[in-house]
């Protein structure tokens, strides 16, 4: 017996489970937009390639079920297809809108408002109605989550934590991420996004949003966007200055009609510019924006001086799309904010200037991402001119260039994390490390210049996580270490040059975990053999990973 239960809605696990019974060969097959965890045997649905795609269209679109000859052109038949990203409603409800469709005048149209950027939700009600049902499901600030991805350039990858940087802000999230990843992890179950994993083995305290980068379906993410805009089309442009999330993109230097002649209200402003873009800023007047997004592409790029009317940014995040890093010029007026909480960078080339933020009083987190920094945050940081006095995160991940953290980054007495990975030319930390005696987690996964950690490491009382994995030319850990009271985690696989570990860090009481490699874990059992309670994590050999690294 087959019992077949379709179009299952989330939180109806106990019907499920009340209606399995222990009879011989009785089966249920459940089918579902949602993923239900508690049930393990899972089947998710790809979307259809362009083979199937195409036959599902065609069944829709012509009677006979095939291209009837002498009449519709294949080539209009692809385009229409590809336009519907391999959703199956899509494909059906288009179909049947083109039904009959002899004269070839309706599908020339709808191909001609596809290319002018109009979103296949618009022409066609049916697929927004129910692609929205599984937004309207979702509770308010989870639904306001699913809106903000459309924030971002189609086909890119979202890193979890610039999501995280918005949602703390905007819908008063915590800091460490759990209310933001329970989000992520809500929207994935409803396979409204795809969660890409950014280390093969993530840290026992690492956030959930720094675990991942997010990608979305191209008709998703339209869908977002459409849902985040207010009025029909027809208003559009007359009520985009009006709207809580407004999405602008220019092409060329051609910015829309109403830029300049009123006020944005916009809370959340994303503004994506191609590579004609020549930086020329017309003025705009935006005084509530606490979240903007600058999304560009092209080798140099302008800070725009309409930033320093932004009274209210809490929140900017600069990121470059092109084949190098972009030239981020006017870095100037970045001094002029008033309030910002949370500056995130990622693939941009940054002169000196930079250090014109370091002056920002209330700037809690600092992310450079990809970036080429050179010497940047070194010059001028020493003593009482790096100003970052409430800094309590610092981030560098796929800095390529930077051979040393600046001394003068460990006067932000308030940091509680300093997160230094994949950048392959650092090769030493300051002595005045010690000086953050309130960092909690220091990560310094897969530096591998980098020979050693400073003595003064051992002053970090407040220390709970320590990331030195694939760190391979560390050689020894510290004596010091074994002072570190408060210290949690400890990870350092791939560490081949760490051939001894110093028996103070036996002495350690609180060690909760060790994320390891074989030869690590033999070395942590000759110091630590009654740590019977300690949870090992232990990572297998990249082999493949060490070879690349020996390339470099």
């Amino acid at each position: 017996m087959l019992l077949v239960l379709d179009d299952v809605w989330p939180n109806s696990e106990s019907i499920i489970r009340h209606l399995k019974f222990d009879i011989p060969g009785y089966k249920i097959l459940v089918t579902s937009r949602y993923s239900f965890p508690e049930f393990n045997c899972t089947y998710k649905l790809e979307f259809l390639n362009a083979e199937y795609a195409k036959t599902l269209f065609c069944h829709s679109a012509f009677p006979s079920g095939r291209i009837p000859d002498n009449n519709v052109p294949d080539y209009l038949v692809n385009e229409m297809v590809e336009s519907c990203k391999g959703i199956p409603l899509a494909l059906t409800v288009v179909g049947a809108s083109l039904s009959g469709q002899t004269d070839l005048v309706k599908w020339r149209a709808t191909l001609k408002r596809r290319s002018r950027g109009q979103s296949i939700l618009e022409s066609h009600d049916e697929l927004l109605c129910c692609l929205q049902t599984s937004i309207d499901a979702l509770d308010e600030v989870c639904k306001k989550c699913f809106l903000d991805l459309g924030l971002f350039p189609e086909d890119d990858q979202i890193p979890g934590m610039a999501l995280l940087d918005m949602w703390v802000e905007l819908y008063e999230l915590d800091d460490e991420g759990t209310l933001a990843g329970e989000n992520l992890y809500n929207l994935k179950l409803r396979n409204l996004i795809n969660l890409v994993p950014i280390r093969k083995v993530a840290g026992e305290t690492e956030d959930y949003c720094r675990q991942y980068r997010v990608t979305q379906h191209d008709v998703l993410r339209e869908l977002a966007i459409h849902l985040s805009r207010q009025g029909p089309t027809v208003e559009r442009e007359r009520l985009a200055a009006e709207r809580e999330r407004l999405i602008v993109e220019i092409h060329g230097n051609k910015f829309p009609k109403w830029w300049t002649q009123q006020p944005v209200i916009a809370r959340i402003l994303s503004i994506s510019t191609d590579g004609e873009f020549s930086s020329t800023w017309d003025d705009l007047n935006a005084p509530n924006v606490e979240v903007l997004i600058l999304n560009i592409r092209g080798e140099k790029y302008t800070l725009p001086d309409f930033i320093k009317k932004m009274i209210q940014l809490k929140v900017l995040i600069v990121t470059g799309y092109g084949v190098y890093p972009t030239q981020l010029n006017n870095l100037e007026v970045l001094a002029c904010l008033v309030k910002p909480s949370r500056i995130r960078f990622e693939h941009v080339s940054l002169s000196p200037s930079i250090q014109h933020i370091f002056k920002l009083k209330t700037l809690n987190k600092l992310t450079f991402v990809m970036c080429k920094i050179g010497n940047a945050l070194s010059s001028g940081t020493t003593g009482s001119t790096y100003m970052l006095e409430n800094l309590k995160d610092f981030e560098i991940d796929f800095c390529y260039d930077p051979k040393e953290l600046p001394a003068g980054l460990c006067s932000s007495v308030q940091l509680k994390k300093l997160i230094i990975t994949n950048c392959q030319e650092l090769d030493a930390l300051p002595e005045e490390l010690g000086n953050l005696l309130n960092l909690e987690i220091l990560g310094l996964h897969c530096c591998t210049k980098l020979k050693e950690l400073p003595e003064s490491v051992g002053s970090l009382h407040k220390l709970s996580s320590i990331d030195i994995s694939d760190c391979s030319h560390i050689s020894a850990l510290p004596t010091q270490i074994g002072e570190l009271s408060s210290l949690k985690v400890i990870a350092i696989s791939g560490c081949e040059g760490l051939q001894k570990l110093p028996k103070s860090l036996a002495e350690l009481k609180k060690i909760e975990a060790l994320i390891c490699d074989e030869e690590r874990l033999y070395l942590w059992k000759n110091i630590a053999s009654d740590h019977s309670e300690v949870k090992i994590n232990l990572v297998e050999e990249d082999r493949y990973g060490t070879f690349t690294k020996i390339c470099q």
